[in-house]
């Protein structure tokens, strides 16, 4: 019997957020292991008890949160992994990838890790096709980062344009093959 995978889910503060659920549990129904790390700014959009739940697992949120054992967390969880996945990844999280910003639980193990990271953005038009942002995706990926999307779709704002989250089930498959 093959090992099951161990997959990172990084969820940022984005209105996709909410399909971060069934990314989790879509991968957990394929086998894989899910841990999940949630930015302040996820948890106004969708609680870290929904994806505890759907992930069978400690959901982790504060880099300074008490731990129940001792481990360096980002280290840990970055060693871990066969894939770090963020679905949704903001234009703000991007950036500080871009630019070895670790401020944070997520950029932290993203950067401690030398499992492969797939980047599923998801941000207004007007942000995603701005040039520092797109200069900001290209340094990701002649880093190696993969990236799923974003697709052309009705965002938040109402408009139909390049920014949406890639569906769940593209975002699924990529993550599983990565992994």
């Amino acid at each position: 019997m093959a090992a099951k995978k161990k997959i990172v889910v990084g969820v940022t503060g984005s209105i996709a957020a909410f399909k971060a659920a069934d990314i989790v549990s879509r991968l957990v129904q394929q086998g894989a292991v899910v841990r999940v790390i949630m930015t302040q700014e996820a948890e106004h959009f969708i609680t870290p008890l929904t994806l505890q739940v759907l992930s069978a697992n400690k959901v982790y949120c504060g880099m300074f949160d008490v731990q129940d054992v001792w481990a360096v967390e980002h280290v840990a969880l970055a060693d871990e992994a066969d894939l770090v996945l963020i679905a949704p990844a903001t234009a703000n999280v991007i950036a500080k990838l871009a630019s070895g910003l670790c401020d944070d639980l997520l950029t932290c193990t993203i950067t401690a890790t030398k499992a492969p990271v797939l980047i599923a953005p998801a941000m207004n038009d007007g942000m995603y096709t701005n040039k520092i942002v797109q200069e900001n995706i290209e340094r990701l990926k002649k880093a190696g980062y993969k990236f799923i999307g974003p697709v052309k779709g009705r965002l938040a704002c109402g408009t139909i344009a390049v920014g949406r989250m890639s569906e769940v089930d593209a975002i699924v498959r990529s993550a599983l093959a990565l992994a």
